[in-house]
């Protein structure tokens, strides 16, 4: 209003002449918007931080708005500015900032409260914001009624300036609140572990707000730690510009850490930095990591500056490091010296932490020589920490004859997270291993779980590769960890993969694939039911029918791992939230957001199957045009499910078998066999029992190889029998 204005008693009442400047101005702004756009928003956002480009249309207003009441811009020019730059920046550097500015807000919540500005708050404030100029304007004209139209004109805008200017501190006031709310909410993510580097969060502010952070002393430790982990993850190549400079007057645990950040890039140029404080002499955990810096980037250090580390008066850690950096970068003598340092501490059957540092010093080692032979002895110590540090050890030095170790290591609970870690630094390396350890059926199965998880963890192009390439060939939990291990991945690389891999039609392949299967279990639970109730609750179908029930239940979680792969996660982990729960207000949320949001052939058959309202007659009806149902009896059913069992789990399998011994239903010699030579314990376990019942002539032909079977309640259970038919 007030440009309009200030138009009419420039140029006159002449309409022409006004649309003629409205033109002009509005094509010269739309060019300079477009340069803006092109050249000048992403360079400002990277070199002076969303802060800062937030704060200059306020600090533009303040000091124009300043200039023209003090008369030092004519009032024409200076509305003319104001309006020109609150349209230039508004519409490209502030809206660029949007994005930024939610990013540090969890997934979770970000959309809701997006939407709670934009649609709601920013309409209000300006509102507001319009209503007070008005209110203003309108007062103005009551109190000076008999004031002149120049005069009234000229207290118009003379207010109009006033409250533009306080407006414009009240916006940069806000920037600065919201500067450190902003950074609040990073080291929190920080300290709950949700790093996430983007390109999208203010890295400079961030920058900027940890050299505050971590150089006051009254703010917490870990505070100032989960700084320092959300700077590797934003910028791990250049942390040392920040870090390096500062180590000598951080605290112990926060030099510690920063060294690790680091070692990870090391660089000559903070050389002066470590040197320095190596000679305040540090505590042995920081000073084995300084030292480790220094022999590390240096292409001819001075090696003998650490013969007095060697002493056996100095902790073993240091010790250990000094002796390991020796072996690596000294010549002859002075590794033969260090090798016999390190086989002491190696050797040393009473003092527990001489084995630990040794065996993690070895890392540095590369070339282990003779203290090889010291390994086996190691791997089978009494002290678990020895034995998940020479695990490390054996990644870090890539020693591939001892790769048969960590596999073995991963079907202990007490090692299993130190070979995970083991295999995951061993990176692509690893993968052929992994997948052979994933894909062989006579593991373990948290073994091959395991396997997968860390495949993931890999995250490699050719680990994603191989996760995508078995997602087809395996199924339940298998299927599931695969499923999990690709959504977890960074910046959607694994959804990316495996709709590359399978695109919209293979995936909705394999919901349909679990819609099939899910035929197939209502299907057996309402035959073996209908028996089952004149058995009056038989056990072993009660047994069955539960882990029937359990495989359902999986299944559905699959589906829903699957539709994240077409649909915004959040969106389907709502609404499997929601069919979780007992409410029905929230069952019928959860199927109307699923209803809102998928778009598959199979839609209105998985809204049914996903309702835990409906029948299970209800289920096998929305079923039916894809598998169509066919009423069975109990015994047929078995059978057929037993032809199924590659998709079933042991336990479901096993019980099927069970089932068959105590109802006295034969099976097809086919499945008998492949019962007997499956890799589950248990399951040969239950066809044995079927055995002894449904074809003693048979087991006596099986028994003599079963008595010898790796599973010990198999072979005992074989010894058994065989007794009895003596």
């Amino acid at each position: 209003l007030e440009y309009l204005s200030q138009l009419e008693r420039r140029l006159g009442d002449q309409q022409g002449n006004i649309a003629d400047f409205i033109a002009l101005f509005s094509g010269t702004l739309g060019i300079f918007e477009v340069l803006m756009q092109w050249f000048v928003s992403s360079r400002a956002m990277e070199r002076l931080g969303v802060f800062v480009v937030s704060a200059l249309l306020p600090i533009l207003i303040i000091l124009w708005s300043g200039f023209t009441l003090i008369g030092l811009v004519p009032v024409f020019v200076g509305v003319l500015i104001l309006k020109f730059a609150d349209e230039l920046l508004r519409y490209t550097l502030i809206a660029a900032t949007g994005p930024v500015m939610f990013q540090p807000i969890p997934t979770a919540n970000r959309n809701r409260i997006q939407e709670q500005v934009r649609g709601l708050a920013e309409p209000v404030a300006i509102g507001l914001t319009g209503v007070g100029i008005f209110g203003t304007i309108w007062l103005c004209r009551r109190l000076l009624p008999n004031a002149s139209p120049d005069f009234l004109s000229q207290a118009q805008t003379f207010v109009f300036l006033a409250q533009i200017m306080g407006l414009g501190i009240i916006w940069l006031f806000s920037v600065w609140v919201l500067r450190d709310r902003y950074l609040e909410l990073l080291v929190l993510s920080a300290e709950r572990g949700q790093l996430v580097a983007t390109r999208d969060m203010d890295t400079r502010a961030f920058k900027q707000a940890l050299i505050e952070t971590v150089e006051n002393s009254a703010v917490d430790v870990y505070k100032r730690g989960a700084c320092i982990d959300l700077l590797d993850s934003l910028d791990p190549r250049q942390a040392g510009q920040v870090l390096a400079p500062r180590l000598v007057e951080l605290p112990v645990s926060l030099q510690r850490q920063s060294l690790a950040v680091m070692l990870r890039y090391p660089q000559r140029q903070y050389r002066e930095n470590v040197q320095q404080l190596i000679e305040q002499s540090p505590p042995p955990e920081v000073l084995t990591q300084a030292l480790r810096y220094l022999y590390l980037i240096d292409d001819y250090p001075d090696v003998e500056a650490l013969h007095p580390y060697l002493d056996s008066q100095v902790d073993p850690s240091v010790r250990a490091t000094a002796a390991a950096l020796m072996l690596r970068r000294g010549n002859a003598r002075q590794q033969a010296e260090a090798t016999a340092v390190l086989r002491r501490m190696l050797t040393d059957r009473h003092q527990e932490l001489e084995r630990v540092s040794s065996c993690r010093a070895l890392k540095d080692a590369l070339y282990l020589q003779g203290l090889r032979i010291h390994i086996p002895g190691l791997l089978r110590d009494r002290s678990l920490r020895v034995r998940a540090a020479i695990l490390e050890t054996i990644a870090a030095v890539n020693l591939k004859e001892f790769y048969p170790s960590l596999v073995q290591a991963l079907a202990y609970p007490s090692t299993r997270k130190a070979a995970m870690g083991a295999f995951i630094t061993l990176g692509d390396d690893a993968v052929p291993l992994l997948v052979d350890i994933g894909t062989d059926a006579f593991r373990p199965a948290n073994v091959r779980a395991s396997a997968w998880r860390i495949l993931g963890q890999i995250g490699s192009d050719n680990a994603l590769q191989e996760l995508v390439d078995h997602v087809i060939t395996v199924w339940g939990k298998e299927r599931r960890n695969l499923l999990r291990s690709l959504l977890l991945q960074s910046k959607e690389d694994g959804i990316e993969a495996l709709n590359d891999f399978l695109g919209r039609t293979g995936i909705e392949q394999l919901i349909g694939q679990e819609l099939y299967f899910i035929a197939q279990i209502y299907a057996a639970e309402l035959d073996i039911k209908a028996q089952d109730a004149s058995w009056k609750e038989h056990g072993t179908a009660v047994l069955l029918r539960r882990s029937l029930q359990d495989q359902r239940q999986d299944a559905t979680g699959r589906l829903f791992l699957l539709m994240q792969f077409l649909y915004p996660s959040d969106t389907i982990s709502a609404a499997a939230f929601n069919l979780q729960s007992e409410s029905s207000d929230n069952i019928a949320r959860g199927l109307e957001i699923l209803d809102n949001t998928v778009d598959l052939s199979v839609k209105r058959v998985l809204l049914v199957v996903l309702d835990p309202h409906r029948s299970t007659l209800d289920h096998v009806q929305a079923l039916a045009d894809l598998v169509p149902y066919q009423p069975l009896s109990a015994s047929a059913r078995l059978r057929h499910l037993l032809n199924l069992r590659t998709f079933l789990s042991d336990w479901s399998v096993a019980c099927c078998y069970h089932l068959a011994r105590d109802a006295h239903w034969r099976l097809n010699p086919d499945q008998v066999v492949w019962g007997a030579k499956h890799p589950t314990g248990f399951v040969r376990e239950a066809v044995l029992g079927y055995l002894a019942v449904a074809s003693p002539g048979v087991l006596k032909a099986v028994l003599p190889q079963l008595r010898r079977d790796p599973s010990p309640l198999v072979a005992q259970q074989a010894r058994e029998l065989m007794g009895r038919l003596a």
